[in-house]
């Protein structure tokens, strides 16, 4: 059931009796150095932290790896409900983080229970069904195409001009839209993307996409995700496609951009990795996954919210708390990482333990995976060969990164190449 936001939180209904002092889930560390603050956590509260959320609403930040196993492995006692919440009654309508959080919707991303499973047995067979190797040629082409547009200038802004814009251009492919309306979706993925005025006006044209691209497809189906999902033998309604449309889109988008562009900002910036790549010793793979590691585009995801009072991490958690999952925090928790060799062998579960796209029955699907998997080392590996003597364009000291606790990647990578010809110029 959604329930109604009241316009004013009241501050005895904001803390929670008994909790610590809670640590702001807000301000410049999480964006320069989140890995000092999440020290800084366990030190003082342990692998659980009390944490406030910005119009004072309290909340639980799970950053320690075994705990977010245990949150995640059991969906009874944690589900992914939000409208267990027991803050709803103190939520303005107009809260920055709602879109983060959610409301209850018919959609693979905000139901949960039986009603979450029935969409993934929907969804799931729909993104399993699409060609690794078509994924991968849709990515050169629409690489080339980006590059094409900068690489006779020699300078270019990696993030604005290729890491944001190719994700959406190969979903938007994917799903079934033409090339031209998937140029459109990316920039309202981007108005949505930086949250600003224009960002409800972003998401109403974003779900007039998805409305009329269901249309088009009942009409005339073809190969591609949404006609698949419209041929799935269990009914559901014009609505739940058009959001676990929008679902499939969005989740697969910035994350993936931020991958993409983390990664090669870590093949710019660490020396040591620049040349163990030169000499052979490390590839494209590797830095993906140190990223995964180390520097994952989702730090924090929400959320969990148990069905009755328990205790988490000697912390007494009550029914309706918002448990934050702290991923980031946890793939460096020093539990897992004793005896390791280094970043991408983090953990003692290996390369592939890490928590990036969470865990559990929530989780990001595996297809929905290898899909962000083949977009991204296909576009950084269509970079590099394009641009080889690729490089960064001012210090390293001048990137920002993205104003936000919950996510990770760089607002800008300006970077200078030899310009070479576009693609029509070498046929």
């Amino acid at each position: 059931m959604t329930r109604t936001p009241s316009a004013e939180p009241t501050s005895s209904a904001l803390t929670p009796s008994g909790c610590p002092a809670a640590v702001p889930l807000s301000g410049p560390g999480f964006h320069t150095d989140p890995q000092s603050l999440y020290r800084s956590m366990r030190r003082e509260h342990g692998p659980v932290v009390p944490v406030e959320l910005p119009g004072g609403f309290p909340a639980w930040l799970v950053i320690g790896y075994r705990e977010v196993h245990q949150v995640t492995s059991d969906p009874e006692l944690f589900p992914r409900d939000v409208g267990l919440w027991n803050q709803w009654p103190h939520v303005p309508a107009d809260w920055p983080l709602l879109p983060m959080v959610g409301q209850p919707l018919p959609s693979i991303y905000f139901s949960a229970g039986e009603e979450h499973r029935r969409h993934v047995r929907m969804v799931v067979p729909a993104l399993e069904a699409a060609d690794p190797f078509e994924i991968r040629g849709h990515g050169e082409q629409l690489a080339d195409r980006l590059i094409d547009a900068f690489c006779a200038r020699g300078t270019a802004d990696l993030v604005a001009e290729f890491c944001e814009p190719l994700p959406v251009l190969v979903l938007a492919r994917l799903v079934g839209f033409p090339d031209d309306e998937g140029a459109d979706i990316a920039r309202v993925l981007k108005d949505l993307a930086d949250g600003g005025p224009g960002a409800q006006e972003a998401h109403q044209r974003f779900a007039g996409h998805m409305a009329r691209l269901v249309a088009a497809k009942r009409a005339e189906p073809g190969e591609d995700v949404t006609s698949r999902m419209l041929a799935f033998p269990e009914e559901f309604t014009d609505e739940e496609y058009m959001l676990d449309l929008m679902a499939i889109t969005a989740a697969g988008h910035l994350t993936t951009a931020d991958w993409i562009g983390n990664s090669v900002r870590l093949m710019l910036t660490e020396g040591d990795f620049a040349d163990s790549m030169a000499r052979g010793r490390r590839s494209v793979a590797d830095a993906m996954t140190e990223v995964l590691w180390e520097d994952g585009p989702t730090q924090i995801l929400a959320g969990r919210w148990p069905v009755r009072d328990t205790r988490l991490g000697e912390h007494r958690i009550k029914a309706g708390d918002m448990l934050l999952l702290g991923l980031g925090a946890a793939n460096t928790d020093p539990l897992i990482r004793q005896g390791a060799a280094g970043a991408g062998a983090a953990g003692q579960g290996g390369s592939g333990a890490h928590l990036a796209f969470s865990h559990g029955e929530y989780r990001c699907p595996f297809p929905a995976q290898e899909i962000a998997e083949i977009i991204a080392r296909t576009g950084i590996e269509v970079l590099l060969d394009r641009l080889p003597d690729l490089e960064l364009d001012v210090p390293v000291e001048e990137l920002v990164r993205r104003p936000s606790a919950f996510l990770r990647g760089t607002t800008a990578l300006p970077v200078r190449f030899s310009p070479v010809p576009t693609t029509g110029d070498l046929l």
